[in-house]
């Protein structure tokens, strides 16, 4: 044992290779039960898919990295539940792709804020966060009431979201211009917004 130890730990090769088998059984015996378990692939009740008019605000999100500052991520701790909600489950985020969990909270967690605030609210705060939040060290988003969505990105995105598992049918998909029609990025990034986590809001 010792002269296997001694290999390993003078020929820095060996120990790459070892390091990156221990880390490969240990990801497979943690994720792939994961991807088999039914409590975090299917979504729970109350969960659909975003409308149009929500995904295109959710790439906005993306596009602008607001996940860079606000998590969705609500942990099971009484600090947190109190101030925010319910806990996150998987089963709120089986449509997401990317998922929006994350550790990195500059601003506060968003996974709860749906119904939160009016949509006039969420219009003047990403316009200037201080005419709302006056400590706010966050940046303003003038551009999103100026900016027009793409119909055809939109249902770029249904369609690559459905060969993911994410159920559009041919008629959303379809009908997913007329939603997003004369609407702009800062209508789209407030419908997003004002849908996150309405399924398990009003549980404590």
């Amino acid at each position: 044992m010792n002269k296997i130890q001694k290999l390993i730990e003078e020929h820095v090769g060996y120990l790459i290779v070892f390091t990156l088998m221990i880390i490969s059984v240990a990801m497979l015996v943690e994720i792939l039960p994961l991807m088999y378990s039914k409590s975090t692939t299917k979504p729970i009740p109350g969960v659909k898919p975003y409308d149009a008019l929500q995904l295109a605000g959710r790439d906005v999100y993306l596009r602008e990295g607001c996940y860079n500052c606000h998590s969705q991520m609500i942990r099971p701790f009484r600090s947190e539940t109190e101030r925010y909600g319910h806990y996150s489950v998987a089963g709120e985020s089986v449509y997401d792709h990317p998922f929006q969990w994350g550790s990195k909270r500059t601003g506060p967690d968003l996974a709860r804020v749906g119904g939160r605030y009016s949509d006039e609210w969420h219009v003047v705060h990403l316009n200037n966060p201080r005419d709302v939040v006056p400590e706010s060290n966050m940046p303003a988003f003038p551009w999103l009431a100026t900016g027009k969505l793409d119909p055809a990105k939109v249902q770029a995105s249904m369609t690559a979201l459905r060969k993911v598992g994410v159920p559009y049918t041919d008629a959303e998909i379809a009908e997913a211009p007329k939603l997003v029609e004369g609407k702009t990025e800062m209508d789209a990034v407030v419908a997003y917004l004002q849908g996150l986590g309405l399924a398990l809001k009003g549980i404590r």
